[in-house]
């Protein structure tokens, strides 16, 4: 599996989402300590807008492109972004236009990168879910570090290293991503038009029953369980523990997730959605121990079971895209997933607190793992989802 093309994409993508965990806690630390939480909030909202907005051009531009020059130009344009806010730090205050603006286009810029994610792994190796699993591990690592690492180089440093280190790894990711060699890439014809393009990525989206299913329950799951878990996890956790139980908490639901990924490496189930969906039972696990307010041991267990069978899950699912998807189509299908999937989450996360206020915080999260336990039953008694088969290959291109 270990080819040079491989090599390239794995360290890419690993180093690409050690920036994009750094740059979370940047923001928190570095620009709250300037503008408050509010400013925390424009800023981050800034850059999930034109992401969310963006996306399903990406996946159109990707698919008519390739996804590698779409990924290495966002790689680039990320660069420059992150580097102007280092400068800006480093020569004094930045101001909250510049903030913005420099968030606004790293946003723009991480929608033309996303599509392409899933596109290139069948491109890369020949064993998708080996692939994906192995990838999945090192993003967990990358997930656990990066905050970390973000965390003390703002303690003895202060806020323009921090910002300086991520457009690094933006930069690495770029040089890999350079280097990569894929041979002869899936296109969409030459004479067809973004509106064409889009049109045929929803037609393609709804004639798949599999896909639409498990994103339309991904869209409840965003409002009623993974936009309140985070939100009021963090308040209830360090409320009741103290503010490192919280961080104990992140550190086993991570080591969960590298779990995951070495069972995925070795359990190949003949009906892959079906596993994981059985194994997704389990992450209502850390909301219902959250809202029970539990001791710290059984949180921590809760948080492990939460991220192992989100990996698991995660796995199966992108290799039965990558595989079960024309390759000319599997850009526009990412992009049309990450909007299903990440468009209602904002919403269950400013809608958490004030609902949290009025019904409290643990009726908020019982919700949640109500909506989480139904979800799973909507899976497996979809007959498209339950009985979707495995397949070794990649779907072959469409002439």
């Amino acid at each position: 599996m270990w080819s040079a093309a491989f090599t390239r994409y794995f360290v890419a993508r690993a180093v690409s989402v050690f920036g994009d965990a750094m740059l979370t806690v940047a923001a928190a630390l570095a620009i709250g300590e300037v503008y408050g939480a509010t400013g925390v909030g424009l800023v981050l909202a800034a850059w999930m807008v034109p992401f969310l907005g963006f996306i399903l051009f990406g996946g159109v531009l990707s698919d008519r492109f390739g996804a590698r020059p779409l990924m290495l130009g966002a790689d680039l344009v990320r660069l420059v972004a992150q580097a102007v806010v280092a400068v800006a730090f480093f020569t004094g205050t930045p101001s909250m236009t510049l903030l913005i603006a420099c968030s606004a286009v790293s946003g723009a810029a991480a929608a033309m990168f996303q599509p392409g994610v899933n596109g290139l792994v069948p491109l890369v190796s020949d064993d998708p879910q080996k692939a994906n699993a192995t990838i999945r591990t090192a993003v967990a690592l990358a997930e656990m570090l990066g905050p970390a690492t973000a965390g003390l180089i703002f303690a003895f440093f202060g806020a323009g290293p921090v910002y300086a280190v991520d457009a690094a790894t933006f930069a690495i990711s770029a040089f890999c991503l350079a280097g990569l060699r894929l041979g002869r890439m899936p296109r969409t014809g030459s004479k067809s038009t973004m509106v064409r393009d889009l049109i045929a990525g929803w037609h393609e989206f709804r004639a798949q029953q599999w896909i639409w299913s498990v994103i339309l329950v991904w869209v409840f799951y965003g409002i009623f369980l993974f936009g309140p878990l985070i939100p009021l996890g963090a308040v209830l956790v360090s409320g009741d523990l103290g503010a490192s139980a919280y961080g104990w908490m992140q550190t086993a639901l991570g080591a969960g997730t590298l779990c995951g990924g070495v069972a995925a490496l070795r359990l190949r189930p003949h009906r892959p959605l079906a596993a994981g969906a059985v194994a997704m039972f389990g992450f209502v696990l850390l909301p219902l121990a959250i809202a029970m307010h539990a001791e710290l041991p059984v949180l921590l267990a809760a948080a492990w079971v939460n991220g192992l069978v989100w990996a698991f899950w995660s796995i199966m699912w992108q290799t039965s895209v990558q595989t079960r998807v024309p390759p000319e189509m599997l850009n526009r299908m990412t992009s049309y997933e990450v909007l299903g999937s990440d468009g209602s989450l904002p919403i269950g996360q400013a809608l958490a607190g004030p609902v949290a206020g009025v019904v409290g915080a643990e009726r908020v999260l019982g919700t949640s793992v109500v909506v989480g336990v139904l979800g799973c039953a909507v899976l497996l008694i979809v007959p498209a989802v339950r009985n979707l088969r495995r397949v070794e290959e990649p779907a072959t291109a469409i002439d």
